[in-house]
């Protein structure tokens, strides 16, 4: 998605320059400034409206996979509290079926950590802040089994590179 941003940005900057060079040169040609402004900006406001609805359709289109789902509390199948306090993660459950949407429910009991969930292939799969006195709530589904790690994200200091828990997904 973010190379079809790239290049379709790079399009519009390469005909609006183009734009730009017609109307440069153009204005040369007549010696009427008024005449020469009206047929500038006549196709100007017609670029100005098609880039503005491009905008639009673009940033439409980009934040349809928005990660805040609407559907927040709906069809939850178990909850679990991840505490994070220095160096360690606490979780009330450590198991779960594949197809079972999870809520984590993330706080910590000192500074701030980062609730980061890996899958079996260590790929980041989600993450969320873990803040003192505030519980954040994450939702997620997991689609396959295996062995998941959940690991700080913010740096908490001597021993963060230990701060590790396991959750287990088995199939169904």
């Amino acid at each position: 998605m973010q190379s079809t941003a790239w290049y379709t940005s790079l399009v519009l900057i390469l005909l609006l320059s183009a734009i730009f060079i017609f109307v440069l040169r153009r204005s040369r040609d007549s010696g009427d400034a008024a005449e020469v402004a009206r047929r500038a900006y006549a196709p100007r406001s017609k670029l100005f409206a098609l880039a503005l609805a491009a905008g639009v359709i673009i940033t439409v289109v980009t934040l349809l996979p928005w990660p805040h789902q609407l559907q927040a509390g709906a069809g939850i199948d178990r909850v679990v509290e991840a505490t994070a306090r220095q160096w360690s993660w606490s979780l009330s459950e450590d198991r779960a079926q594949v197809g079972e949407r999870i809520e984590f429910k993330v706080s910590s009991e000192d500074v701030n950590h980062g609730f980061a969930l890996y899958d079996p292939d260590m790929q980041l799969v989600t993450q969320i802040q873990a803040m003192p006195g505030y519980i954040n709530r994450l939702q997620h589904t997991f689609e396959k089994p295996g062995e998941y790690r959940i690991l700080c994200l913010e740096y908490c200091g001597l021993a963060h590179h230990a701060m590790t828990a396991s959750f287990t997904v088995s199939p169904n």
